[in-house]
């Protein structure tokens, strides 16, 4: 594995409307509404970059909300500046398949085009069926968003450029106490995520969606993304959660807030609160405390079950 690139899925336009073009022309790009050339607009860090273009995107797509721009720009800036020459992309062909390809330029910008703001990739010659995958390289490479860093699955994508076939079960949490455990807990965001509705958070708030589709999980910040960022239906209240496998620990306030903090300074409009939400196996009395003295965080419990049961 090369530990100095990082692995991306890109979307080539809504539902893969530009894969063909991409392809031929060798490159990939975004645009968002945001017309004007970068080239020297590409800060080091992101959030200056928000900063400044978030208003743009605003003005170019009335109706939409600044959590939607800050999603849209930081993916902007990760397409321009974040991902680097060297760093591997896969991306959907819309005929369920991914090319993959090894970024080759910096950011390069062609006016009046679209998808202007653009890099240049040379594509390897085999695409990656998606039922070769593993489930977890499925699902993140199927996250919502044009664009996710999917390098914890960097020696599965590795396996595919040389060849081999990949393993189909990928752990490299090596923390792991009970396997059984695990193997059901590393499922968790995926499902409160399918199933918001049905939970008790589902009652007071719904996920961030952009253009009907879901866009609040694995939301970014400026501190780490954010497991889940939901909307309450009135749409005064933002709700971060975070979510830990096992016993969570009296740190997690401290994130979790900073999250919260994020979400306030950049997110929120001026009618908007923050609440946060920690989703733990357990707690602790170091946890109970730190609580205590905060009024506008919650914690919920989850409960791991698998049994079976012989038949007749």
């Amino acid at each position: 594995m090369n530990m100095d690139r990082s692995y991306y899925r890109i979307m080539l336009g809504q539902k893969s409307a530009f894969a063909s073009e991409c392809h031929e022309g060798r490159w990939f790009g975004g645009d968002w509404g945001i017309a004007p050339d970068l080239t020297h607009e590409l800060t080091d860090n992101w959030r200056d970059f928000n900063a400044k273009f978030i208003s743009i995107y605003l003005e170019a797509n009335p109706g939409k909300s600044k959590v939607a721009a800050g999603l849209a720009c930081g993916m902007l800036h990760t397409i321009c500046k974040g991902i680097q020459k060297g760093d591997i992309v896969l991306c959907p062909d819309g005929k369920g398949s991914y090319w993959i390809g090894e970024v080759v330029s910096d950011y390069y910008y062609v006016p009046g085009e679209t998808l202007r703001h653009r890099r240049k990739v040379e594509w390897f010659p085999k695409s990656i069926a998606r039922a070769e995958m593993s489930e977890g390289l499925q699902r993140s490479t199927g996250s919502i968003g044009t664009v996710s860093n999917i390098s914890k699955h960097a020696v599965e994508i590795d396996g595919f450029l040389e060849g081999n076939t990949p393993p189909k079960l990928i752990a490299t949490d090596e923390l792991v106490e009970d396997p059984s455990v695990f193997a059901l807990e590393k499922h968790l965001e995926d499902f409160l995520v399918q199933n918001w509705a049905f939970t008790e958070l589902g009652k007071g708030y719904d996920i961030f969606t952009e253009d009907g589709e879901p866009a609040g999980q694995q939301y970014p910040s400026d501190t780490g993304p954010i497991d889940v960022l939901a909307i309450s239906k009135d749409g005064k209240e933002l709700l971060v959660v975070e979510l830990k496998k096992g016993r969570a620990s009296d740190a997690v306030v401290g994130q979790i807030q900073r999250y919260m903090g994020y979400v306030l300074d950049e997110l929120a409009e001026p009618h908007q609160s923050v609440r946060g939400c920690i989703i733990a196996l357990e707690d602790d009395l170091r946890l109970r405390r730190a609580l205590r003295a905060t009024s506008n965080i919650d914690f919920y419990r989850y409960q791991v079950s698998f049994k079976l049961f012989k038949g007749m």
